[in-house]
């Protein structure tokens, strides 16, 4: 009796999930969004995209100006990390460079204590909106946090940028200068001509005098004797 029971009530539900519409569920989860570290110094480049990363932020790391100017052009990241010891191009003049591709672009100076007058003037020139003292921690990210999305400053800096290109441009025309051909190998020593070489010589150098003396001697008697200052008489012994 409860084996029929059993198979009944499974006879009747299966239709029933035949029927039923399946439900699919989707989880939203955020967005990643991604902060561009251009720095040279590995080991602060490393702290700060851990810290990102454990902020669900993806980073790109790279420690060349010109690469980093053209990844911004890509991708646009929300934020940029900067230093000014960066190869190609320095920290100033990127960070410079994409302030002028996007006025509203976020940029964070990262220095030491030592270098810090000159990044505060990068900063102020390239309009960042936060600079950033090494040694990194995460608490010191935290504590300037609000700053990194507050209103982005005007860049003054944008004005003089055509002005900063001429040092590196003769930087680049020193590194390309063609170096002087090396000297020429001396020339091998003429060896001595023997002198019995110079012997014959001479003696060619004289028969060619002499037989032209000769050759003008003829020539002068046939002459003489044909306009007749000289005659031929005949030796009657």
């Amino acid at each position: 009796m409860v084996i029929r029971i059993y198979i009944k009530l499974i006879s009747n539900t299966v239709p029933f999930l035949n029927k039923a519409r399946s439900v699919s569920v989707i989880m939203n989860s955020q967005e990643q969004k991604t902060a561009l570290v251009a720095i040279s110094n590995p080991i602060t480049s490393g702290r700060i995209s851990t810290i990102m990363k454990e902020k669900n932020w993806i980073c790109v790391k790279t420690s060349d100006g010109d690469e980093a100017v053209d990844y911004y052009v890509k991708k646009k990241p929300e934020i940029v990390f900067i230093s000014l010891d960066l190869s190609t191009i320095n920290g100033h003049v990127t960070a410079l460079e994409i302030r002028e591709i996007d006025p509203g672009a976020r940029i964070i100076f990262v220095s030491s204590k030592t270098r810090i007058s000159k990044v505060e003037d990068a900063a102020y020139s390239a309009g960042a909106v936060d600079i950033l003292i090494t040694p990194l921690t995460k608490t010191k990210i935290n504590e300037k946090w609000k700053n990194f999305f507050l209103e982005v400053p005007e860049a003054p800096g944008l004005v003089d940028l055509d002005t900063l290109y001429p040092e590196i441009i003769e930087k680049e025309e020193e590194n390309n200068t063609l170096l002087p051909p090396p000297p020429l190998p001396p020339l091998t020593q003429i060896p001595d001509i023997p002198i019995s070489m110079q012997e014959n010589k001479r003696k060619r150098k004289w028969n060619r005098i002499i037989l032209s003396l000769v050759i003008l001697s003829s020539l002068t008697i046939y002459l003489l004797l044909d306009l007749g200052y000289i005659k031929i008489n005949k030796y009657m012994p």
